[in-house]
């Protein structure tokens, strides 16, 4: 199962790549409409990006107006991504989605770097969410949680259906010549093929640590990427930075995951879940 990361396409804007998608993700949306942080909010650095977008949305109200009913016409499957400032507001936003059959899924964006956080745990949050809406609901971590693992168990204690791993990283980027800040925002988050071995140990501990279903995403950029997520524990992979630069990467990733499948012995995803956690390490002689 392919997905995009959120905030990585526009599928009104882009139809044909979405519909390409096994599931399409919205940009987080926030109870109030956001008009972001300040300029400059993307910088495009050696072995990725960083972006401080600031949850730019037209708030929920705008979203279930203008975008939803017209993101249903794709016919594709359709998650929302959450976000707010308390408990509150996530509870709120699960709510207003609750009663929309076309959005089959809820994901509680926990993790953006680029505004303040809530000041409740993860958990109290999600706990929040699950007293309003009987959808799926997939928590979104960062990978600069100081102990992952328990964050993940402490989510799903709370009524997480899913995990999403990982979102961006803090990062800064220095103009060359007056070696000032490139983004206004200062700090971003880090998003590219660099972002992938973090990743992939937070897939792998998470899964271990709470046996739930997995979005795997961050630094994913060809079928051998998709490959080592699955074997890592995610059962889907979710495409962000890569979109940008390839829009066919959904259907280029999906046939060279075939390929890898094959070149490996094996007939299906299925059969690639967890295999790293069935294989014991590599010893060269």
């Amino acid at each position: 199962m392919i997905l995009n990361a959120s905030g990585c396409l526009d599928a009104l804007e882009a139809p044909e790549v979405a519909r390409s998608l096994d599931a399409f993700v919205t940009k987080t949306v926030t109870p109030l409409p956001r008009e972001g942080n300040r300029p400059v909010r993307i910088a495009e650095t050696e072995a990725g990006m960083l972006n401080s977008i600031g949850l730019e949305n037209p708030g929920i109200e705008g979203l279930l107006r203008d975008k939803l009913p017209r993101l249903t016409e794709l016919g594709v499957p359709l998650w929302v991504s959450v976000g707010g400032f308390a408990a509150a507001d996530y509870a709120e936003l699960c709510a207003a989605l609750d009663g929309h059959e076309e959005v089959t899924t809820i994901e509680l964006n926990l993790s953006c770097p680029n505004v303040e956080e809530a000041p409740e745990s993860a958990a109290e949050i999600v706990a929040a969410a699950r007293e309003r809406t009987g959808k799926l609901l997939y928590a979104k971590l960062s990978p600069a949680a100081a102990d992952l693992p328990d964050v993940a168990r402490s989510v799903q204690a709370a009524g997480a259906d899913g995990l999403s791993l990982v979102n961006t990283i803090h990062g800064l980027a220095l103009d060359e010549r007056t070696l000032a800040p490139r983004l206004g925002h200062e700090l971003g988050g880090y998003s590219g093929a660099a972002l992938k071995p973090i990743a992939l140990a937070a897939v792998y501990q998470c899964y271990r640590a709470t046996g739930l279903p997995i979005v795997g995403m961050g630094g994913i950029m060809t079928g051998r990427d998709a490959l080592e997520f699955l074997a890592a524990g995610a059962r889907a992979i979710a495409l962000g930075t890569v979109l940008f630069a390839d829009p066919h990467a959904p259907s280029r990733v999906r046939r060279e995951l075939a390929d890898e499948l094959a070149a490996h012995g094996l007939a299906s995803t299925e059969d690639a879940f967890g295999l790293a956690h069935r294989a014991g390490p590599v010893r060269v002689a």
